[in-house]
């Protein structure tokens, strides 16, 4: 779902048919049809003028052996002929023997609005040396994203604007003051984007890998999407199940058309909730490093504290209640935060507001990055599927919602709420699932507890799609475990990805070993987790 830094996440999905799906004029097409057709149009295309990997542009900062290049998309695939938009590659090519070389691998990290042009560079890890033997690494950046036709609604230094306020109950006046920014933003988007706003949809991230798989001269498919990525993974595979080679569904969001997008938004909410509570108990345990409480529930206090200690005057002039909330939320996305997070909570409540500025202020050079990233969320999210368009129904939903669930509840509602207020068209989503026979066996991972795509959205996945294996790793909450730190997740995934290898239909692993708690002093910088966003 949401990358982290949009909402986020995660996390994670969509894509989906016009709803436009009426007939047109007798001996004319539907519009899918005219899809159909522009997608194999781009994709001949794309095939004969495959990609021209060189030194990359210095705005991407990627050294060297990565390399880069675009590839070319039509805008509206219903008019292949018509205006046409560059999405930008990048590769490292496999480092084996050439007997070994198995082709082209294509990564995604979900948002929407996430790039992957970083992930060649996982080439050099420990975790992925064998893949990389085998197979060129390639990322990129999604329609919308980075240098791809980038998308934005608002004023970067706007969206990032700080300290800001996170209440878990807000008040009337509260809401109709957030309201009031979700209208303008959808605007921003309209106003900023012009007629092309409609055509960043899921569907089309679907239609576009299959170009890429084209530009890179690949009969068929091997690709891993993490979150929103397993999401219009299964809508290529449902799309194109015969372009279909090997396909990797990392933290998967639930494809059931009635959860996208209100409802699925809904349930990682107050999936969330038992995520956070995951972190406070592991904060107690430590409470004779962190003294920040020896039960969930002191814990939850020490945080409230500095919830309110920052409302009234935010650390460092930028890190307000709605800041501290948007670095917690990490913490319930990867564990490998909840050193980092509970020293800085520690320092700060002693007095030390240094750590905690370091990890939740804004930072000024990643504004645009951030803006660009939620507004492609945002685009997509709000065209792939109908949404409610009366405040009445958010307020009833979020309001029940965050009576049991309040931790993410609100925030996620107003991530969202430009969507009750789109003026581009909604589509309806495509029912993903695929016949048995119709599509060589994908592989599924899924963390038991993760909170951004909860676990039953890999169930659901699975039985959509026939012949698929599912890993799961048990008790557990990481978003995004394949390459992560489980060897048992990683050799399954490594063995499907060589050898096209997994088990009949179920697999688990024990969960990963919980982090350590460290001193401020010993974690020097944020964990690095190139095998997610």
């Amino acid at each position: 779902m949401r990358a982290v830094a949009m909402y986020g996440a995660a996390t994670s999905l969509s894509a989906l048919v016009v709803s436009a799906l009426a007939v047109a004029p007798a001996g004319g097409t539907t519009t899918v049809d005219a899809e159909s057709y522009g997608t194999t149009v781009a994709a001949e295309r794309a095939a004969a003028a495959g990609i021209s990997f060189g030194r990359c542009p210095k705005a991407e900062m990627l050294p060297a052996p990565v390399q880069c290049g675009t590839v070319k998309v039509p805008l509206d695939y219903a008019s292949p002929s018509g205006p046409q938009i560059s999405l930008t590659v990048s590769r490292v090519k496999a480092s084996g023997k050439p007997a070994e070389h198995q082709g082209a691998f294509v990564y995604n990290p979900g948002g929407p609005g996430a790039s992957s042009m970083y992930f060649p560079m996982a080439a050099q890890l420990p975790e992925w040396k064998r893949i990389a033997q085998a197979y060129d690494i390639v990322g990129y950046s999604p329609r919308g994203v980075g240098r791809s036709a980038p998308l934005s609604c608002q004023d970067p230094a706007d969206f990032t604007k700080a300290p800001t306020l996170s209440p878990v109950h807000p008040s009337p006046s509260y809401k109709m003051e957030r309201i009031a920014q979700a209208k303008a933003y959808a605007q921003g988007c309209a106003s900023n984007a012009g007629p092309a706003l409609r055509h960043y949809t899921s569907l089309n991230n679907a239609r576009d890998l299959d170009v890429l798989r084209a530009a890179l001269r690949q009969p068929r498919l091997t690709f891993m999407g993490a979150s929103y990525g397993t999401y219009f993974g299964a809508l290529y595979a449902t799309l194109f199940p015969s372009h279909v080679r090997r396909m990797v569904f990392d933290s998967a969001v639930n494809p059931e058309p009635g959860r996208i997008w209100y409802r699925s938004n809904l349930n990682q909410s107050l999936a969330f909730e038992s995520r956070w509570a995951d972190f406070r108990a592991w904060v107690a345990k430590h409470d004779q490093t962190y003294h920040l409480g020896a039960t969930p529930e002191d814990v939850a206090m020490s945080y409230e504290q500095a919830r309110a200690r920052l409302a009234l005057e935010p650390a460092g002039g930028t890190v307000g209640p709605g800041q501290l909330h948007a670095a917690f939320l990490r913490a319930a996305y990867h564990d490998d935060y909840w050193p980092l997070r509970a020293g800085a909570l520690a320092e700060y409540l002693k007095g030390n507001e240094e750590p905690l500025v370091k990890q939740a202020a804004p930072r000024p050079e990643e504004a645009y990055e951030a803006e660009n990233g939620n507004a492609v969320y945002t685009a997509v999210e709000c065209n792939d599927a109908p949404w409610p368009t009366e405040w009445e129904v958010w307020d009833r939903d979020n309001s029940a919602l965050a009576r049991v669930a309040p931790f993410e509840t609100w925030d996620n509602a107003w991530m969202n709420l430009p969507c009750a207020y789109w003026p581009a068209p909604r589509q309806q989503p495509l029912d993903v699932r695929t016949k048995l026979g119709a599509l060589p066996p994908t592989l599924i991972l899924a963390a038991e507890r993760d909170a951004a795509t909860p676990y039953e959205g890999a169930l659901e996945l699975a039985r959509r799609l026939k012949g698929s294996a599912l890993i799961t790793e048990k008790d557990a909450g990481t978003h995004g475990i394949g390459g992560g730190n489980n060897q048992c997740v990683n050799a399954y995934l490594e063995k499907y990805l060589l050898y096209g290898v997994t088990p009949v239909r179920r697999a688990s692993c024990a969960p990963h070993p919980e982090p350590d708690p460290v001193s401020l002093e010993r974690a020097a910088a944020e964990p690095k987790l190139p095998h997610v966003v």
